[in-house]
């Protein structure tokens, strides 16, 4: 065991960015060494519908609506530490962020 990797997606910013935060804090009291959060690139999903809307002569106005969804990315590397590693268990991640722990 060498590194400990965690990645992290959501469509929330905000709660990505909280739970990040937790597991810093996790790491600093415990004192072991950390890298990140390393931000990757934000994919973005893009959906096109065509809407037909009828206008005041009762003829349909073909027009193009965008519907988009954000998906944020982060990855922090950590030393391994078995406390550290059953305390950052322990956080609540919600529904909204997805969690990926990797033991190399």
């Amino acid at each position: 065991m060498n590194k400990v990797i965690i990645k992290l997606a959501s469509r929330d910013l905000n709660e990505l960015n909280r739970v990040c935060n937790e597991i810093i804090e996790i790491a600093k009291k415990y004192g072991i060494m950390y890298k990140g959060p390393i931000p990757l690139p934000t994919k973005i999903l893009r959906v096109y519908t065509m809407a037909n809307i009828k206008d005041g002569t009762g003829h349909g106005n073909a027009t193009w609506e965008k519907y988009e969804m954000r998906i944020h990315k982060r990855l922090i590397h950590l030393q391994p530490d078995e406390r550290a590693l059953r305390q950052i268990m322990k956080i609540n991640f919600g529904s909204e962020v997805n969690v990926k722990i990797k033991v190399i």
